[in-house]
């Protein structure tokens, strides 16, 4: 091979040649070529003129760069509300908006929350009470805390577009393990027909350990549900059912890096804490760390039927989860003020399209309110708080309910005063 300081000289060799034949030819002084000048735009030219003529071949120098677009990321927005409740006065209430020959209606409660609801890819809720068919519909009523619902209330909230149900609880054996496996098969079945994601009781260990996960949008994302108590209850021992409570922290861990590992979020949702205040304990607040680093990606908590604030926990490696401590009722027929507010948590999981790693974006939290018309808890509905009113407010039949609630009173003030409390203005959204 020719280096290209040979391939020079043989283009100077030929210009000088073609000069003499030119000028032996007659041509006049436009049409010479002036050795110098050949010389000059041989060595410039480095041969390359001479080697393209060659071998046809485009050189790197005419060669443009191309660019590839990065990967988009992958976003999925997900939505959560907090008890569903089913006292005595929601299931009348659903009985009185029943028409055609339907035993109970209650879609009408549900349906001024159904555009948050709907609007998300993902949407989650806490289901508090069990459904068995075979046992007597009761929400509290009597004073005994005991609580099955009619299945009319599962063809509410899929209607309204949940699509994801918790029913790790304190109050799965209201009515004894055969209820429960009742109501888990009931659930199973929705299931089935309506594409919905049912977990936190299950019918054995290996139904326990199979990680719930759904894809949307082209994310991975994995769902887990504990228990603190079961109101002092326990499966029998001679029962496959099954239910992971809060203090099986070694099983906790397994499953979330198991999950961790087949999906690409998880959220986690955790059934806790003492009822009726927005006390957040110690142990909570160790707890969710330790589901943060173990790769809990959110949590979503239950059971204190009130209100509680709301924060990011890092992680070592500078990542960071995300804690909604209590998210207190979506509904309910309580009589104390701070049961009525509930949490409607909002966040977009991202799946970056470049690095594949995952992060939280758009983290906020709107309030909910639990209304009826008068001390009969007429007319109950939810209500956003952006549709909420003063003088809805001032109308309430709160304070002329029975049994009376320890805090009857309530007002916008009362409202705006349990927001500023429990809701940071870093992630508050009242225009929702």
């Amino acid at each position: 091979m020719r280096t290209g300081k040979g391939k020079t000289f043989a283009a100077f060799t030929a210009a000088l040649l073609l000069t003499s034949f030119l000028t032996g030819c007659g041509m006049d002084t436009v049409g010479t070529v002036d050795d110098s000048d050949t010389a000059t735009a041989a060595a410039a030219d480095g041969g390359q003129a001479d080697s393209q003529g060659d071998s046809g071949e485009t050189t790197d120098a005419e060669t443009e760069p191309t660019t590839e677009e990065a990967p988009e990321d992958k976003v999925v927005h997900v939505a959560a509300a907090g008890d569903n409740l089913i006292h005595y006065s929601v299931y009348k209430n659903a009985e009185a908006y029943a028409q055609n020959g339907e035993r109970y209606n209650f879609a009408p409660i549900y349906e001024n929350m159904r555009y948050i609801i709907e609007d998300a890819d993902i949407a989650v809720l806490n289901q508090e009470t069990i459904i068995s068919e075979s046992n007597e519909v009761r929400g509290a009523n009597g004073g005994a805390l005991l609580f099955n619902s009619p299945p009319e209330v599962a063809d509410a909230v899929i209607d309204l577009g949940f699509d994801v149900f918790t029913m790790a609880n304190n109050h799965l054996l209201d009515f004894g393990a055969d209820a429960l496996e009742e109501s888990i098969r009931f659930w199973n079945k929705k299931a089935e027909e309506n594409d919905l994601t049912v977990l936190g009781a299950y019918l054995n260990e290996e139904d326990a350990n199979d990680i719930r996960i759904r894809e949307v949008n082209g994310v991975k994302v994995a769902f887990l549900a504990y228990a603190e108590h079961l109101n002092g209850f326990a499966i029998p021992e001679d029962s496959p059912l099954r239910v992971v409570m809060n203090s099986e922290e070694d099983v906790i861990e397994r499953q979330i890096k198991e999950a961790k590992e087949e999906a690409d979020a998880v959220i986690v949702s955790a059934h806790w804490g003492q009822e009726d205040t927005d006390y957040v304990s110690d142990d909570r607040k160790e707890l969710a760390k330790k589901m943060v680093d173990w790769g809990a990606d959110v949590i979503l908590g239950c059971h204190t039927h009130t209100a509680q604030t709301m924060e990011w926990i890092p992680r070592d490696d500078g990542s960071r989860g995300f804690v909604y401590y209590s998210m207190g009722n979506f509904v309910c027929a309580q009589t104390d003020n701070f049961n009525l507010i509930g949490e409607i948590p909002e966040f977009d999981i991202v799946l970056d399209g470049a690095t594949g790693e995952v992060h939280l974006d758009n983290v906020s939290c709107s309030p909910s309110i639990v209304h009826y018309d008068d001390g009969n808890f007429s007319n109950m509905r939810i209500y956003p708080y952006s549709k909420y009113t003063p003088e809805l407010a001032a109308s309430h039949g709160i304070p002329y309910a029975i049994p009376r609630g320890n805090y009857p009173d309530f007002s916008w003030d009362i409202i705006n005063d349990i927001i500023e409390r429990n809701f940071p203005e870093e992630f508050r959204r009242l225009d929702r």
